[in-house]
């Protein structure tokens, strides 16, 4: 003979926490809209139609500044100094469409770490709002010197033992 089990006794839920149905106002499916037989002969659920650019869609878009402080967190492995202080940031462009351009240098042409800069700068950056996609563009002209440093890098620089 089967034990008996004392469990909690099973309660309705209120009608305002159930699950809305398809048809019913505030469903899951409310705002979408049925676009042309699919399989099986049901209609596919589709977002409604957006109209702008897509930066207007995702907010305002991010300022010269504003991608800079992002590039902050980017540093050189070998120098422990930001890019952004170290002077390596050339031109910093921002377009409508979201696509921010980052014109760059390197301390030396055959810098073995220039990819990880690249993904570091490329990933710092499409954090920001606004933003859609990122392209970072290595140029060796005019090449960089500790003269392109700001004075927080060269403080930098000077308490980690280098002499600038």
């Amino acid at each position: 003979m089967p034990q008996w089990c004392p469990q909690r006794p099973c309660r309705r839920i209120p009608a305002a926490k159930r699950i809305r149905g398809r048809d019913q106002p505030g469903g899951r499916h409310a705002g979408l809209e049925r676009s042309g037989p699919a399989r099986g002969g049901r209609g596919r659920m589709t977002q409604p139609e957006q109209t702008g650019t897509p930066a207007e869609l995702n907010g305002a878009l991010p300022t010269r500044e504003q991608v800079l402080e992002a590039l902050k967190v980017v540093k050189d492995p070998e120098i422990p100094v930001n890019v952004v202080d170290l002077g390596l940031i050339y031109d910093v462009d921002v377009q409508d469409t979201g696509l921010v351009d980052i014109t760059m240098t390197l301390t030396s042409v055959g810098c073995p770490v220039q990819d990880l800069i690249r993904a570091d700068a490329e990933m710092a950056v499409s954090r920001l709002e606004g933003v859609n996609e990122v392209n970072v563009e290595f140029v060796w002209v005019p090449p960089w010197g500790p003269d392109k440093m700001t004075e927080d890098g060269k403080r930098q620089m000077r308490m980690f033992g280098f002499n600038v």
